[in-house]
């Protein structure tokens, strides 16, 4: 009886273990789509302003929202696995 109690034991350990470890990983993709937004997105806004060719600014700044969203859609599905 006691073996059989120590393997849930071990069992519920290895789940919270791999609770926390997705937690984390999903954390560190949100984190990489705050930066991809705050250096492709926000980066390409500034000079947008104030130079006169904006038409390579559209492509960065297209690029810059599909990574952030791909980022952050990745790191909501592996918190939610």
């Amino acid at each position: 009886m006691g073996n059989w109690s120590e393997k849930q034991e071990e069992k519920k350990e290895r789940k919270e273990k791999d609770k926390t470890s997705r937690e984390i990983l999903g954390k560190y993709f949100y984190d990489l789509s705050k930066l991809s937004f705050g250096a492709m997105v926000l980066g390409v806004v500034v000079p947008w302003f104030s130079e006169s060719d904006k038409e390579s600014y559209w492509l960065l700044l297209l690029i810059g929202l599909f990574t952030t969203a791909s980022l952050a859609y990745f790191g909501y599905k592996v918190i939610r696995r």
